[in-house]
């Protein structure tokens, strides 16, 4: 059986102002109606052989990775969180003792979950091809046939077809990012291929060889799964023991030391979708090759890229830009400057500006909220609940609040302390007002989103004012 485990521990700055830290380009609808980790998770279904899929990833996104999965259909053996980043060898650890533990023969899909691939069917092919290899022992990787001299992946170059395994070949060696001239060559020798990041292994096969080859990151990730604690649907790792693990690839960790690595040619239409320059050249273009999102009017425009998330936008005149719109930051830059973005995202996070982690929307597990206005004493926001959602019973020491139902029904306690609480019903058009220091908390006991604007007033309006009582996602 193979079980597919999607890493999802980016945060995606190449695609700021889009995809940000507290919520990168995975959980969004980049490149269809579905997110991108939906759109992994749902590649290898049940109904084609494969085990349930796992997860990997950040601590902060565990509640929108588990309600997108939950939403799409998708049955899954485990969510783990992460306490702390290190690259993809102690996550590829962990995925393999995880499968291991309920399945000692299982082999492990190592997904990334930010990766598109225009033909699914193809990848479960190659997939199956790999998996003659992976059950024979060997460490398998895919590569991408590449179209042309691209100097932001690292490359494998293959050797010779292993016996008896029609498709699978050994692997000559791992070469990193080339410069231009250098990756002219790899396309013209035809033995080169792309590093698609995807691997296949036997749990077993994988975790012997990373005792031999990197003793270090096994006893981290044993250690950090035997020391784990369950939290609801999600297993969290150890911190101390994750953290004690090196922050290595498991290319470098692994594939590029081990004599058993085999890599899968993969013809899919795959695309990493690193880049905005990556994510123009995938998407669908009119007739002067400009790729649109959202509410935009161009004219003399040639081979840009503009998305409006929130508003109107307009571009006259250019040519290569990728122009990107949200509501509260605007990136513009050149086709060929696109790998610099992440350098604006590290100069704001230096700053200590709030728009390098956090949208103008900020996702809970109830449903999101939005900052409306400002100012001195006072802030105001647009609240959404999702149906059923339910806000953790609280109280402020700084702050109190007004509530204005927009749309749906509220389910509103509130009290002076936990002995004198009161329920209020609440429709559209309808408010309350939850004095300085009250206890309350916020509901939607119905099929449809609640919305209402929440007007704070006080000498201090931070998200850390704030004292639960009780909270159903245990925070």
């Amino acid at each position: 059986m193979i079980y597919p485990v999607i890493l999802s521990g980016g945060s995606g700055t190449r695609l700021w102002p889009v995809s940000r830290a507290l919520y990168p380009k995975q959980l969004l609808p980049i490149l269809s109606d579905r997110t991108m980790l939906q759109e992994t998770a749902l590649r290898f279904p049940a109904s084609e052989g494969f085990g349930p899929a796992s997860v990997i990833c950040n601590a902060e996104h565990r509640f929108a990775v588990a309600e997108q999965l939950q939403s799409a259909g998708v049955e899954t053996s485990a969510i783990l969180l992460e306490p702390v980043g290190r690259n993809s060898a102690p996550a590829a650890a962990v995925a393999a003792l995880h499968v291991r533990s309920i399945d000692p023969d299982g082999l492990v899909l190592l997904l990334a979950s930010d990766h598109r691939v225009e033909r699914p069917d193809a990848f479960r092919a190659a997939v199956a091809t790999g998996a003659v290899a992976a059950k024979a022992g060997r460490l398998v990787t895919f590569g991408i046939t590449p179209t042309l001299p691209e100097t932001g992946y690292g490359y494998i170059r293959r050797d010779g077809i292993l016996d008896g395994m029609d498709g699978c070949y050994a692997i000559e060696g791992f070469v990193e990012k080339p410069d231009l001239e250098t990756a002219q060559g790899y396309l013209e020798a035809g033995d080169y291929y792309w590093n698609s990041g995807t691997f296949l292994f036997r749990a077993a096969d994988f975790l012997t060889e990373l005792e031999r080859l990197a003793p270090d990151i096994l006893t981290a990730a044993e250690a950090a799964l035997e020391k784990g604690v369950s939290d609801l649907d999600f297993k969290r790792l150890d911190g101390e023991a994750f953290a004690a693990a090196p922050s290595i690839s498991i290319d470098y960790a692994v594939m590029e030391k081990t004599h058993l690595g085999a890599v899968v040619p993969l013809d899919a239409g795959w695309s990493d979708v690193g880049s905005w320059s990556a994510l123009w050249a995938v998407q669908d273009k009119d007739a002067d090759g400009n790729a649109t999102h959202g509410d935009v009017w161009l004219h003399n425009v040639k081979d840009t890229l503009v998305r409006a998330e929130s508003r109107l936008v307009t571009v006259i005149g250019t040519e290569k830009l990728i122009v990107v719109e949200s509501p509260d930051a605007i990136l513009v830059a050149s086709m060929a400057s696109d790998q610099d973005v992440k350098l604006a995202v590290e100069a704001l996070k230096q700053n200590g500006r709030p728009e390098a982690i956090s949208h103008a929307t900020t996702y809970r597990p109830w449903g999101s909220y939005r900052n409306i206005d400002s100012g001195d004493g006072y802030q105001v926001k647009r609240i959404t609940v999702t149906p059923g959602g339910r806000l953790s019973l609280q109280s402020h020491k700084h702050r109190a609040e007004h509530w204005t139902v927009i749309s749906g029904k509220a389910l509103v306690t509130r009290g002076p302390d936990m002995d004198r609480l009161d329920v209020i019903h609440l429709d559209a058009d309808q408010s309350v007002d939850i004095p300085l220091g009250w206890i309350h908390r916020l509901e939607n006991p119905t099929e449809e989103p609640l919305i209402i604007v929440e007007v704070q007033s006080g000498s201090y309006l931070g998200e850390d004012d704030i004292e639960r009582f009780d909270d159903q996602y245990g925070r």
